[in-house]
């Protein structure tokens, strides 16, 4: 199917399962209908399976977003709580489309929950509330991660209750953008969707051994396992002349969660920094800048220790702690880790890398230990001369059976798709959706509100401009966390720098007494550590001030 075929069907409202080979411009159709519906004023959830993808599409992941977080199933009593919380409820009766990208990641229990929910808080029984829902992706790449004896047709969501119930129309991309259709890389990645690897792309693969990268720029490096990027990352790091920063992450409440939360968050329990190593964000925060997954170059640190990054495309960021939380259905913290959300990136793993176009790339596959990732570091490039393949064992060129099988089906469906919908009448059913939505639909308004979109260009209110509202008008800490979905101790932390940015702003309500102020101002001037950790002040002051407290101290001080 082509491109504008997709974006129409897309557009008449119709459930909609978008696929294709790597680099089909399968997220090139979404940012298409995404800019389409924001044109018109209709609401849309944009999210992912997972952090690294939910950013190529300024998202935030499907897990967040439907509230359900780490659970793997949800009770009444669940559902009954979630609904108590108002930045969730508000989104969640609000949307009109669900757009969940890298849908092979998103396991079917968790598919069926998002099913579960949106049913739940639209009160309506029909598949995803009667919402329109958009998933895209593609089966060859990373699968969901499941249980080590989980079988694939217990993992995948097209196996799901909630798939079939959505009556999908499949569209198949097929016209190839990142590589030529006559590209040898594409063959030999045509030849592994089909199951078919051949002798001849076997004998090209291991002549990519020679390959000579450009040394322009250092080629990022691919790796199946963690222990490997890790590794290399060390060694770069250690090439480095000048002086290492040290950053250790802070850690609070219930101890198993928190080695939960350790294994979980992409940032490092341990952080090394130096003046020029390579560095990757592991946090979305789009008002300093950053996703997760932006990458750059470590150029300074300032007077407090903080490390000033030059990212990829030439911004200058100070990076300062973020914290990542555990909760409880009350909104209360059960367990938290705060850390710089940087991590070393002359390597990443292939997990890291979907979704990613790279011009260049030194790649290892011969740990490869699952079905996908060998198709998927392959397909980040444009063409095999940009590539040096260091190895590569048998399951690199292997798909999952049962994706192959899925895969025929899903390309029969939307042929028949294609032949069913005729331009006439997806013109006319656009009409009556956009319609329905409440959107607009005079061509005059239409422009008008298109013109203010682009004009509006960086408007928009931080984070901290959001959080200053709400300490204008006295609301305590915990409240202004409840209402913005954050923990207490981030909106503490933006105290911190909301005091530093508005210095004549009356915010005296919320300065600790002179008792925790004296106390925390003492600690503070013992330390001679250099770490913007709050580990050492919570340490110094014997572990009995909270790290809410500290932060809040800090402010005033």
């Amino acid at each position: 199917m082509q491109q504008e075929k997709a974006l129409a069907i897309l557009k008449s409202g119709k459930n909609v399962f978008l696929t294709g080979s790597a680099g089909t411009g399968k997220t090139y159709v979404l940012n298409k209908y995404i800019a389409y519906l924001k044109e018109r004023k209709v609401p849309v959830a944009i999210t992912a399976s997972t952090g690294i993808a939910a950013t190529h599409m300024n998202g935030m992941t499907i897990h967040s977003w439907a509230g359900f977080g780490i659970k793997e199933r949800l009770t009444r009593a669940n559902l009954v709580t979630m609904r108590t919380k108002k930045y969730l409820k508000k989104h969640l009766e609000e949307a009109m489309i669900l757009i969940i990208d890298e849908i092979s990641m998103l396991h079917k229990n968790q598919l069926d929950m998002v099913d579960e929910v949106l049913r739940f808080f639209k009160e309506d029984d029909r598949a995803f509330g009667g919402i329109q829902i958009v998933l895209c992706g593609d089966f060859f790449q990373l699968p969901p991660i499941g249980r080590y004896d989980e079988k694939s047709k217990d993992k995948f969501s097209f196996m799901s209750q909630a798939w079939l119930n959505a009556d999908l129309k499949i569209c198949y991309l097929t016209e190839q953008y990142r590589q030529e259709e006559d590209n040898v890389l594409n063959g030999i990645l045509s030849e592994i969707r089909s199951a078919a690897i051949s002798s001849r792309s076997i004998e090209l693969l291991k002549k990519a051994e020679t390959n000579v990268l450009g040394k322009k720029e250092t080629p990022t490096q691919l790796f199946t396992h963690n222990m490997d990027v890790d590794r290399l990352n060390t060694l770069e790091l250690e090439k480095l002349s000048g002086r290492s920063r040290k950053f250790k992450a802070a850690t609070k409440g219930n101890k198993k969660l928190v080695e939960t939360l350790k294994k979980s968050v992409l940032a490092h329990e341990f952080l090394v920094l130096k003046i020029d190593a390579k560095v990757m964000f592991v946090r979305n925060n789009p008002e300093q800048g950053y996703v997760n997954g932006t990458l750059g170059t470590v150029i300074d640190f300032t007077e407090e220790g903080f490390p000033i990054v030059k990212t990829f495309d030439k911004k200058r960021i100070t990076v300062k702690q973020e914290t990542w939380g555990i909760h409880d259905d009350f909104g209360k913290v059960l367990a938290s880790l705060d850390q710089i959300p940087l991590r070393l990136a002359w390597a990443i793993t292939v997990h890291k890398c979907q979704g990613m176009t790279l011009d260049t790339a030194l790649i290892d596959l011969s740990k490869t230990f699952e079905h996908g990732q060998g198709y998927v570091a392959l397909s980040r490039l444009r063409n095999i001369e940009n590539l040096q393949l260091s190895g590569f064992n048998e399951m690199a060129l292997r798909v999952d059976g049962l994706a192959l099988k899925a895969d025929i089906r899903f390309q029969e469906l939307s042929q028949i798709v294609d032949a069913e919908y005729d331009d006439k009448t997806l013109e006319e059913e656009t009409r009556q959706f956009i319609k329905a939505c409440g959107g607009l639909t005079n061509s005059d308004e239409i422009k008008k509100h298109s013109k203010k979109i682009k004009e509006k260009k960086v408007k928009k209110l931080s984070t901290y401009e959001i959080t200053l509202g709400y300490l204008k008008q006295k609301m305590p800490l915990e409240k202004i966390a409840e209402e913005r979905g954050l923990s207490k101790g981030t909106v503490a932390g933006h105290l911190i720098r909301l005091r530093k940015d508005h210095p004549n702003e009356d915010l005296d309500f919320y300065r600790p007494d002179a008792e925790l102020l004296e106390k925390v101002a003492n600690a503070k001037k013992k330390l001679k550590e250099d770490t913007t950790s709050l580990k050492p002040l919570h340490f110094a002051l014997n572990g009995k001030v909270d790290y809410e407290d500290i932060k809040l101290a800090l402010a005033f001080l």
